[in-house]
């Protein structure tokens, strides 16, 4: 029995001296070879990066994949961006993939390679209402709201500039107008969101006296008024206190170093009667034309300014129909994800709700939300966009590597970001060319598309042009997807004729 106690303490003392070597090698390990022990946050920091480069095929990374980022990067630089050896895409497969029905023959068309060419909108903006500053913009692809904060001043001025040489509209962002969007000599879209940032009061209540002289100060050609947007439907915008420097804290009216949370609702108005009757303020005051921009959910108030527009004395000038696949904006990821419809989605029941009172020729159909691709471009136009905002894809063609990190301050690229030392990566005057080039080269594929389809202008693709895969075997029509009735998604016959001549001549 002793021996067999003996033997027993003698293996446990044998594994004890093991155990103890083999701490001791871990720890030897650890202190040669520190970054082993952080491996796994190493890992979780360059996580978007491995799986950008090296683990996501070309067509299968989110928001946008490789090859859409390399179509929009080699557009900017004047790159060959055509490909070759056919498609990565399973086209015979892929549920919800849309396809162009080219027509054989096709009267006058435009020269498709021109990279010059103008491509103006097929409407006058606040022409039907009859505003004082009514205009046909210049070019149906045109800057989205994106704020000085949110954005470098670098970024800004380089993509107003761009927008400048293109003949495009400058979005301001709720932000308010900062000196960064005048030094490129862009025609503006002053926004309004829920705190009136550079027209407001001490209480954050609107001010129309401020407005007007904000609107005498810069070129603002049309103002928007935000009610949401796809990023934080319903939540109000979000400026993380790591931005708001003293520069933007002056600019906006808020403190320093503070988180900014815009209300989710606007206190000038509390329904559709009365935010009518604020459009019909400012559009007399200033004589500009006024719109609204949302994300789309229940649709109880789009009939009710359906209704109220159809009796014709007072009206929105334009609306902007923002997506729910999220953007530029920092947000929880529950409302990225899953609050407000997905832009077609929307933007059909939007355009359906006006179409049902025979309004659509009355107003402005703007698009947003990752329609800077010819592809998804030509789809909203199909359903019945005038206009399309872009607004990340302006952000990568001056730079913008899809880091995620536009909340964080950290920015790579200097983009979205207020830390100086991170903006000086952005040299404005060479970006400012890059973004001009992208947005005309989008505009010449526009144009290439729509001469496939055998019309003049993307306005005039119809949903009967473009067939969606439902299944392997079945292909049905936007305006079969979409529920749309004889008629709708086209301009009427004055509209089109104007627009083709205009074009063609």
């Amino acid at each position: 029995m002793k021996a067999r106690t003996i033997g027993t303490a003698a293996a446990a003392a044998v594994a004890a001296l093991a155990a103890r070597d083999l701490l001791q090698k871990r720890h030897a390990l650890l202190r040669n070879f520190p970054v082993a022990g952080h491996a796994r946050y190493l890992l979780e920091r360059i996580g978007p990066e491995l799986r950008q480069y090296i683990v996501t095929s070309n067509e299968e990374e989110r928001p946008f994949s490789r090859d859409q980022r390399s179509w929009i990067y080699a557009s900017a630089k004047e790159e060959n961006n055509y490909s070759g050896f056919g498609t990565e895409v399973d086209v015979a497969h892929v549920q919800g993939h849309a396809y162009l029905k080219q027509r054989t023959f096709a009267g006058p068309l435009p020269d498709a390679h021109d990279p010059q060419a103008p491509l103006p909108s097929a409407k006058v903006l606040g022409g039907p209402r009859g505003r004082a500053g009514a205009f046909r913009p210049s070019s149906v692809v045109n800057i989205s709201a994106m704020s000085f904060g949110s954005l470098s001043g670098a970024a800004i001025t380089a993509l107003n500039e761009g927008a400048a040489q293109a003949g495009a509209l400058h979005n301001t962002g709720e932000g308010g107008l900062s000196p960064y969007h005048c030094k490129g000599g862009g025609d503006l879209v002053l926004q309004l969101g829920t705190s009136y940032f550079g027209c407001r009061n001490e209480d954050g209540s609107f001010d129309l006296g401020k407005l007007k002289e904000v609107v005498a100060s810069a070129p603002v050609r049309a103002i928007e008024i935000k009610l949401s947007q796809g990023a934080k439907p319903g939540l109000g915008g979000m400026l993380p206190g790591a931005k708001v420097t003293p520069e933007i804290a002056e600019i906006r009216g808020i403190p320093v170093g503070r988180d900014c949370a815009s209300p989710s609702r606007h206190s000038a108005f509390g329904d559709a009667d009365s935010m009518l009757d604020f459009v019909e303020l400012l559009a007399a005051e200033t004589g500009l034309p006024v719109g609204v921009k949302s994300a789309v959910g229940e649709l109880g108030f789009w009939q009710e300014l359906a209704s109220m527009t159809a009796r014709g004395d007072r009206g929105v000038d334009f609306v902007t129909v923002d997506g729910g696949e999220g953007g530029t904006g920092a947000a929880p990821r529950m409302f990225a994800d899953s609050v407000s419809l997905p832009f077609r989605m929307g933007f059909s029941r939007v355009y359906g709700t006006f179409a049902e009172l025979g309004l659509t020729d009355r107003l402005t159909f703007i698009g947003s939300g990752k329609l800077g691709l010819p592809e998804n471009a030509a789809v909203a136009f199909a359903l019945g966009a005038d206009m399309v905002n872009v607004a990340r894809e302006a952000m990568l063609s001056i730079g913008c590597i899809q880091a995620q990190k536009c909340h964080t301050d950290r920015c790579p690229t200097g983009i979205a970001t207020q830390n100086p030392w991170l903006a000086r990566g952005i040299d404005p005057a060479s970006k400012a060319t890059r973004a001009a080039v992208y947005l005309r080269t989008l505009r010449r594929e526009l144009t290439k598309v729509s001469s496939a389809v055998g019309v003049a202008h993307p306005s005039l693709i119809t949903p009967e042009d473009i067939e969606v895969l439902n299944g392997d075997y079945e292909a049905r029509t936007l305006a079969s997807v979409y529920g749309y009735k004889e008629g709708w998604g086209r301009l009427g016959p004055e509209l089109a004729e104007e627009i083709t001549a205009l074009l063609t001549a």
